[in-house]
C-alpha cells in the first residue's frame, strides 16, 4: 500500500488556526499547487464536512477538472477531501511545534481509484497510476514549501 499513499511535513511559522485557514480555502490552491490552478467552491460554500468543489488543473500536455467532497473539517487540526467520489484523498493535518505549526500532507490513491484507472485506461493503466504517483510525489513538497511561504509572508505582512 505504500507505493500508493504518501506524506510529507513542514514546519510552518504560524498558528495552526492561520494554517488551517489558510489551506482549508481552497479557492487559493493555485497558489501553491504545482498541478491545480485553482478551485471553486460549489453553491458558494465553505471548508465543512459534505461541502463540495470543483478544482482546475493543469500540466503541459492536459488540462482538467475534478469534484472534490470534503470529508474532514476540523479547524486548528486536520482538513481533508476526497476526489471523485473517493478514488483519491488528500489532507492536511495540523500539530502545534513551539510557536509554530507542523504542516503534513497526505495523499492516498485508493484501490477503487486503481481499479477506475484500469477500467478508463486499460492497457495504460500502469503508466497513468505511475504519473499520478510521481506527481504526488514530487507535488507533495512542492507545495508544502509553497504554502509555507504564502503563510509566513501573511504573518511578516501583518506584523
Amino acid at each position: 500500500m505504500a507505493e500508493f499513499s504518501f506524506a510529507d511535513s513542514v514546519l510552518v511559522d504560524a498558528p495552526p488556526q492561520l494554517v488551517y485557514t489558510t489551506v482549508s480555502d481552497v479557492t487559493r490552491t493555485g497558489e501553491w499547487s504545482p498541478i491545480c490552478v485553482g478551485c471553486d467552491w460549489e453553491d458558494g460554500d465553505g471548508p465543512r464536512v459534505g461541502a463540495r468543489f470543483t478544482g482546475h488543473n493543469r500540466k503541459p500536455d492536459r488540462e482538467w477538472s475534478t469534484t472534490g467532497e470534503v470529508v474532514v473539517a476540523d479547524p486548528g487540526r486536520a482538513f481533508a477531501w476526497e476526489v471523485n467520489g473517493g478514488l483519491v484523498r488528500w489532507g492536511y493535518e495540523m500539530e502545534p511545534e513551539g510557536d509554530g505549526t507542523r504542516l503534513t500532507e497526505t495523499w492516498e490513491f485508493r484501490e477503487r481509484g486503481r481499479t477506475f484507472f484500469h477500467e478508463k485506461y486499460g492497457d495504460d493503466a500502469e503508466h497513468e497510476i505511475a504519473v499520478r504517483v510521481a506527481d504526488a510525489r514530487s507535488g507533495i513538497p512542492a507545495t508544502l514549501a509553497a504554502i509555507k511561504r504564502v503563510v509566513e509572508g501573511a504573518v511578516s505582512g501583518s506584523s
